[in-house]
Formats: C-alpha cells, structure tokens, sequence
C-alpha cells in the first residue's frame, strides 16, 4: 500500500486516546510509529492496526520519563524523514491535594508531561521547518485554563503544555509546521484509576467517549484549529479568553508601577 501522508509518530500509544489516535490516523492514511512503556500491549495494537488497515505500523518500547530511552524516541523523530506528524499523547495524572500527594510522584509527572513533550518537540522542530511541513499535535487538559479542578501539578504541566504550544505556534509562522494543542475535559480511559479517582466516580455528563474526544480533535485539526477543546460547546467563550489574553499582554510590562501600587 502506498504511503499517502507520511508517517505519524504517536507516544502513550499502547491504550486509550493514544491506541484510538493510531487507528484514526492509519484510516487517514499515515504509516505509524508506536511509542508506548508496555511490549506485550503495544504489539497487540500494532498487529490488529497493521491487519485491518494494512497500514506499516513499528513499535517503540520506551519510559518517556527514563532519559536514556527517550533519547532513542528523539533520535528517530530527528532522523527519519517519513514523520510528518507528532502526536504527543503519553502523560499521566493525579487528583491528590498538595496535602496527600508523593512528591516524588509529582516530580515523575513533570518527566513525562512536560520534559518529554519539550524534548520531543523540539526533536520534531528543526526537521519538520526544515522540509516546510509537518504537524505537531501536543495534548494537554482543560486543567491548563482550570487548574482548580485536579491537582495543582497536573494542572501546571498541562497549563505548560498550552504554553509551549502557543509559543511553537507563534515562532512557526509560516514555516509550513501546524501546532494543535487538544484541551480534553474528563475522558473514559484508565487515566482516572492511575490518577487515583476512578471514572465511575465522576458525574456521567461530564465524560466523554474517548473515540469521540479523538474524533472531535482530528476534525478540529482538519478545521487548521490551533486550541480544540472537544467539550467546549461555545467556541465564542476560547475565542473571548484569547483575545482578553492577547490584549492583555500589550499592557502587562511598564517602566513604572501601576497607580494602585504607590504610596498615597
């Protein structure tokens, strides 16, 4: 079978979001490079994605939070010249309050959630502006605009996540590279056992199907989006922190201090 759009590199490959995001994309007619902790689960999908899509489909074995091996994961990003899509899925969660929550845990998030996705990103950067195209799809939460919601770390390293992207986005212009950030709200997959509140715990009409939350971001990322946010049913309230956020940013550094700071 002819190889129509390239290859797509997807990391946390192995289940949910990242297994449906490799079935999706070899429908669309991308070749596929697996990434994900687990051999055994990751050849399963590899094998069932190969016979019903006939699509090539390799297999990376790689701890994205062990340097060592996502130093492998960088390598091939920066070498083969056939990926034209990087999906950075793999990241994990909490919903443990500063009081309760292993530091260490926190720490190993920040590895996966943040240095994995930089590190891949900027793998990904110089050899997609340097053929004028390619897509980088970095997903991250709504907890980056709603950091409340979960633990505090989560939320910083998705509200990383949306910072990084909005950067990429702005240095990319016009360099033919497209950067998507997806902002999930709750989605069915074994995230919230891991992060320590089972789905079935949360309230049915806040929790969304996985297959349709990465249906919803493919077709966000076909609308060019930059920011999909598969929940948000009025666009026009992104669009009005956006814009508040960018006009904002005009006013936020001065050679003097704001009236209300000086003294009477």
């Amino acid at each position: 079978m002819s190889n129509v759009k390239g290859t797509a590199l997807i990391t946390g490959a192995s289940g949910g979001i990242g297994a449906i995001y490799a079935d999706r994309l070899a429908r669309q007619g991308y070749n596929l490079i697996l990434v994900a902790r687990s051999a055994a689960t990751l050849d399963r999908v590899a094998a069932d994605i190969r016979a019903r899509s006939g699509r090539e489909v390799d297999t990376i074995v790689a701890d994205l939070a062990v340097s060592s091996q996502l130093s492998v994961v960088e390598d091939r990003i920066k070498n083969d010249r056939q990926i034209t899509l990087l999906v950075n899925n793999a990241g994990i969660g909490s919903t443990a309050q500063a009081l309760e929550a292993d530091v260490n845990t926190m720490s190993a998030m920040i590895a996966l959630n943040v240095n994995a996705l930089m590190r891949l990103s900027y793998a990904a950067v110089p050899a997609f502006a340097g053929r004028g195209s390619g897509t980088i799809v970095n997903i991250a939460s709504i907890v980056a605009v709603a950091p409340e919601v979960l633990n505090g770390v989560y939320g910083g390293t998705k509200a990383f996540v949306l910072a990084f992207s909005q950067n990429l986005r702005h240095e990319l212009a016009g360099s033919g590279v497209h950067v998507q950030v997806v902002l999930p709200g709750a989605t069915a997959t074994g995230f919230w056992d891991v992060a320590g509140t089972p789905v079935e715990h949360l309230p049915g009409e806040i929790v969304m199907r996985a297959d349709e939350m990465v249906d919803a971001a493919l077709a966000g990322l076909a609308r060019d989006e930059f920011a999909t946010i598969p929940g948000l049913h009025n666009e026009t309230r992104w669009d009005a922190f956006e814009t508040a956020r960018q006009a904002m940013a005009g006013e936020l550094s001065a050679n003097t201090p704001a009236a209300r700071y000086l003294a009477n």
